[in-house]
């Protein structure tokens, strides 16, 4: 039978063991773990607040402590000492709780180590952090890259603004929505009647907000699970007439060319605008990969612009910031399209840096060309 875990910190330390040693996304083993611990209400939102903030600055965390040891501790030792240095330095909880209900839920044979490591921390007064990566809790590529593209103010706001837990933001119909998403759709912007492809839906919450305004959305997901949830949650907010889930690869849209009124291409990217609300996120996504995914971007957004008529509307969305998933894809549609399509906008790509109650968001659009 599985022990029960009765405190929040030997929850969280559980928790952080199985995210950083098992490879677990903390998103999806935390909430079984809550549910099967018995902790009150205010017990698992303090769990919740350290594995995610710990997982978050880990880097950093890593940093206060390796100072003070000999030689790298064992993972469930990692865990527990990254749990303590999170709570010191970026909880502000008082040291002598920290500390000593910390060191109570380390492994026997290291409780002196975590005990002798957490009080130097804890006693440490300012930190004279080595770099902006370790200090904000960052691989380095990413600091590196966002700061080439969005310059170092903005870069650098953004990631600190990408520590902060994830505000809640729930439209008026109920569904909850981060509010770059809903400026997304305000770029869209299907009235009643017109017809709308989404080709990247899942789980659907800009093609609700669109049927919301009264358009019809054709639906699109290649995973049938997620376009499933695409139509559950048409179903759950009485759209379900005015959204069509559609198992399709959006390379290849099973559409009639020029069907719709608009198309959206919410495409799948690094997601390096929205980390925050993917605590482990930063550690798992690799350079390589965006260039990669702009590649795929590209794909997609020129399969949808044959879905839209002429005089129509084509949009491009994605979670990131990178010059080469934003700018770059939309230079290379232009390219491409030549003629065929018009910028609506000016610059081309609209950036929305994350900030206190959005995440990052690069957004750009094309009217395409009436014939003469």
């Amino acid at each position: 039978m599985p022990r029960r875990l009765t405190s929040a910190r030997r929850l969280a330390a559980e928790a952080l063991v199985r995210v950083d040693a098992g490879g677990a996304y903390a998103n999806l083993v935390l909430p079984a773990m809550l549910d099967g611990s018995g902790l009150a209400r205010r017990d698992r939102a303090f769990a919740t607040q350290l594995v995610y903030g710990t997982t978050r600055m880990r880097r950093a965390c890593d940093w206060l402590v390796d100072r003070f040891l000999s030689r790298p501790p064992d993972p469930r030792t990692r865990a527990v000492l990254r749990l303590g240095a999170y709570q010191l330095r970026f909880l502000g909880l008082a040291p002598h709780a920290a500390v000593s209900e910390t060191v109570a839920v380390a492994p026997g044979r290291t409780r002196g180590l975590v005990n002798a490591v957490l009080r130097r921390v804890a006693a440490e007064g300012e930190v004279d952090w080595p770099d902006d990566a370790t200090r904000l809790s960052y691989p380095d590529w990413v600091l590196r890259r966002l700061v080439a593209d969005r310059g170092e103010e903005a870069a650098l706001a953004a990631l600190a603004a990408m520590n902060a837990p994830a505000p809640v933001t729930v439209r008026p119909d109920g569904y909850v929505q981060d509010e770059a998403s809903q400026r997304v759709v305000e770029a869209v912007g299907a009235g009643p009647g017109e017809r709308v492809a989404d080709v990247c839906a899942a789980p659907g919450g800009k093609a609700t907000g669109m049927a919301a305004a009264g358009a019809f959305v054709a639906a699109g997901d290649v995973h049938p699970a997620r376009a499933g949830l695409v139509a559950a949650n048409a179903a759950r907010l009485g759209l379900a007439g005015r959204v069509a889930a559609v198992v399709a690869d959006a390379r290849r849209p099973p559409h009639p060319a020029s069907a719709f009124d608009r198309a959206l291409v919410d495409a799948p990217c690094s997601g390096l605008g929205s980390l925050r609300r993917r605590p482990d996120a930063r550690w798992r996504v690799e350079e390589a990969a965006v260039e990669r995914l702009a590649a795929l971007q590209v794909d997609l957004v020129i399969a949808a612009a044959d879905l839209v008529r002429p005089g129509g509307l084509l949009v491009y969305s994605a979670c990131t910031l990178t010059g080469a998933e934003g700018e770059g894809v939309a230079a290379a549609v232009a390219a491409r399209l030549g003629d065929r399509v018009e910028p609506v906008d000016d610059p081309a790509v609209t950036v929305v840096l994350p900030g206190p109650a959005s995440d990052g968001m690069v957004v750009a659009r094309w009217r395409l060309a009436s014939p003469p």
